[in-house]
């Protein structure tokens, strides 16, 4: 009785152990990861397993191990490389993505495009009329990949109208006078926070298929807080107020005031708010205390705004309190915390004096 014929694709396929290792190193030559999955397929069925065994463990359809074998036997090793290799040039090759990097840095309205933002037709238009190769869409989508692009939300700034050399030597001179501050002379970083009832929505971790849920009290309420921040011992002075007036600047500096009892003077380094250089603000001021401005909008150079940022970070965003009160004390809690650890920080510790021998 005569056995039947296989199919093409279910014939037996044996090589030896050497054959199959070498096949494989080939595959890795090659760079190519298609090429070296279907290496690994044609070793694996030529070892004795079953296409759809070897189909599990390379983690791909039964079908792309059967393609494999079938052109392993028609064309040998040189049929398992990838077909596209002889379709010619590439068309996003390193000159396509430079172009594309410098479309990139700029808006479709400064090429001539009415819209505001860029879509992948947008930019294969735009990089066609640029002298290259037209692609579609999704190849448009992986040259962005290539080059690292990404779809962020964009960052609101607002510039200082100030020259860049002045600018930028007013930031020295205040960072130099933070630096070599003493500790009869404290210098401290002020400003002042918002804080809403309504939370602030953040990232968080969670599990597949789910996503936690912020209940909003629906009418907001507002509480601001205003700090200063020593910049040699890192603590923090603050109070809290229902408006930000310069009487929640007044009682931040009689808080100071009083926090630093043999301080000769108070180095204030604040923003340009009308609030603290107001005609009430200026007459409440004692003598001790001297304010330095930061140029028109530059947070940067005010410290204690990444302490705002953690306040908002560890407390209010995502928040479940349902009155503003419990939220203010949630607030003045971690303060508190932080300036115990501050206090503690073998770093800012006050040295033991020496006895005399």
């Amino acid at each position: 009785m005569k056995k039947r014929a296989l199919p093409q694709g279910r014939q037996q396929l044996r090589l030896r152990c050497p054959d199959r290792r070498q096949l494989i190193r080939w595959g890795e030559r090659t760079g190519c990861p298609l090429t070296l999955r279907r290496c690994l397929a044609v070793a694996k069925v030529a070892s004795g397993q079953s296409r759809a065994q070897a189909a599990r463990q390379l983690l791909c359809a039964t079908s792309t191990v059967v393609s494999a074998v079938q052109r392993f036997q028609k064309s040998g090793r040189e049929g398992l490389s990838d077909g596209r290799a002889q379709n010619g040039r590439r068309k996003v090759d390193e000159r396509f993505r430079r172009t594309l990097c410098r479309v990139l840095e700029g808006t479709p309205q400064q090429s001539g495009w009415r819209r505001t933002t860029w879509t992948r037709e947008l930019l294969a238009r735009e990089v066609e009329r640029r002298g290259r190769v037209r692609v579609s869409p999704a190849t448009m989508g992986r040259a962005l990949a290539s080059v690292g692009a990404r779809r962020r939300r964009p960052r609101l700034v607002v510039r200082c109208p100030w020259p860049a050399r002045r600018r930028q030597r007013r930031l020295w001179q205040l960072k130099c006078h933070a630096a070599l501050a003493r500790p009869d002379e404290p210098v401290l970083f002020e400003d002042e926070m918002d804080v809403h009832l309504n939370p602030k929505i953040g990232p968080d971790w969670t599990l597949p298929g789910q996503r936690r849920e912020v209940v909003t009290p629906g009418n907001n309420q507002k509480r601001f807080v205003a700090g200063a921040l020593d910049a040699r011992t890192a603590r923090v002075t603050w109070v809290q107020g229902e408006k930000k007036t310069s009487a929640l600047f007044i009682d931040l500096v009689r808080a100071v005031d009083a926090a630093y009892p043999r301080a000769k003077r108070l180095h204030f380094i604040l923003d340009n708010a009308a609030t603290h250089s107001s005609k009430k603000a200026l007459e409440a001021l004692g003598e001790r205390l001297v304010l330095h401005f930061l140029p028109p909008y530059c947070p940067e150079g005010n410290r204690i705004e990444c302490l705002w940022w953690d306040v908002h970070a560890n407390v209010t965003r995502n928040h479940r309190c349902k009155r503003i009160e419990a939220l203010m004390a949630e607030v003045d809690a971690y303060l508190d915390a932080r300036n115990t650890r501050k206090t503690a920080s073998p770093l800012l510790r006050t040295a033991p004096a020496r006895h005399a021998a």
